[in-house]
């Protein structure tokens, strides 16, 4: 009994002893495990920056909150961008009974819900919770999900690309389809374009063997490029602003490890901030409150980052006042 065994283990990690005082109370039903310590799956669907930001950010906010490795256990899983082995990733998570699971950004975050479990998920940096059918309700969280969003401010992107690299009227738009936080953030730059007088071009990619391609077919086309937050994409930056570079093409990305990797400028949330955030959110959990209590919060504390490398490639001139309050990286900050 899933309550009954989240029960007993938080009394073991709150109170020396209880343990025994947890078994009674279940009339000696316990979970196979003797040591009192709690469980937390984190899936992650793929390598990359970001999620290992992510990721860290939320362990490291775990520690800070006293769940040390003698009251905790992690078991971390990788579906390594196959999207079977992620189904098969979650599944083991509901098999292993764990307390918890804290799913990085959104296929992840879809394929946990999906189980329909009662394995409470955490959700770390879904753009779109509610149109990703991760839950229906972002102040009343059902389907046993609750957390952070990463929704992208799009027009201070625009707004950015305006003093950084002035006179731009046509972006290139490169997304993958199958994510549903790309093709929100890319509605949402379409209607902001449309609205003052922009044009886009698309070039649309099912993985990242894809992602350079895509880019060369815009080259002469557009005046810049925009990249929503895309695993797909994010993965094949580096192909994609090699690209750009040559053809001397502002890349405007989705996160700091996008400009680390080579585009140009964003204006985005710390990735590992938003991690420590989802830590709270489960923490919360964690010490009895109901996930339908825990509402899901929408990350709303953006930076400006600048790769210099980047701007020197492209001849962009970095204007002092942007430059005295952004996060300006170089290419060896993705090293």
């Amino acid at each position: 009994m899933k309550t009954q065994n989240l029960f007993k283990k938080t009394l073991a990690f709150l109170l020396t002893g209880a343990m025994a005082v947890g078994m009674t109370a279940c009339g000696g039903e316990d979970s196979g495990k003797d040591d009192g310590k709690l469980t937390v799956g984190i899936v992650q669907m793929a390598d990359n920056g970001a999620f290992t930001d992510m990721r860290e950010g939320f362990l490291d906010r775990l520690t800070e909150l006293g769940y040390t490795d003698d009251k905790l256990e992690i078991n971390y899983k990788n579906a390594q961008g196959d999207a079977t082995n992620l189904n098969s990733i979650c599944q083991e998570m509901v098999d292993s009974d764990v307390d918890l699971v804290a799913a990085i950004a959104t296929p992840a975050a879809q394929a946990m819900v999906n189980m329909g479990s009662d394995i409470p998920v955490i959700f770390i940096s879904v753009s779109n919770p509610v149109g990703a059918g991760i839950i229906t309700d972002m102040e009343k969280p059902d389907k046993n999900a609750t957390g952070t969003s990463n929704a992208i401010p799009v027009d201070e992107m625009f707004k950015l690309s305006d003093q950084l690299t002035p006179g731009k009227t046509t972006y290139g738009l490169i997304y993958c389809t199958s994510e549903v936080n790309s093709v929100t953030t890319v509605e949402e730059a379409k209607k902001y374009m449309d609205e003052n007088g922009l044009k886009y071009e698309e070039a649309v990619v099912t993985n990242s063997s894809e992602v350079q391609q895509a880019a060369q077919s815009l080259v002469g086309k557009v005046d810049a490029i925009f990249v929503p937050n895309d695993s797909v994409v994010q993965t094949a930056m580096p192909q994609l602003a090699e690209v750009a570079r040559e053809a001397q093409l502002p890349v405007y990305g989705s996160s700091a490890v996008m400009v680390a990797s080579g585009a140009f400028a964003t204006v985005s949330i710390s990735d590992r901030e938003i991690g420590a955030m989802s830590a709270d959110m489960a923490d919360q959990y964690l010490k009895g409150t109901a996930i339908t209590d825990i509402p899901a919060v929408v990350a709303d504390q953006f930076t400006t980052v600048i790769n210099s490398d980047t701007a020197e490639a492209i001849g962009a001139t970095l204007p002092d006042d942007i430059t005295a309050t952004a996060q300006v990286l170089t290419d060896e900050d993705a090293q």
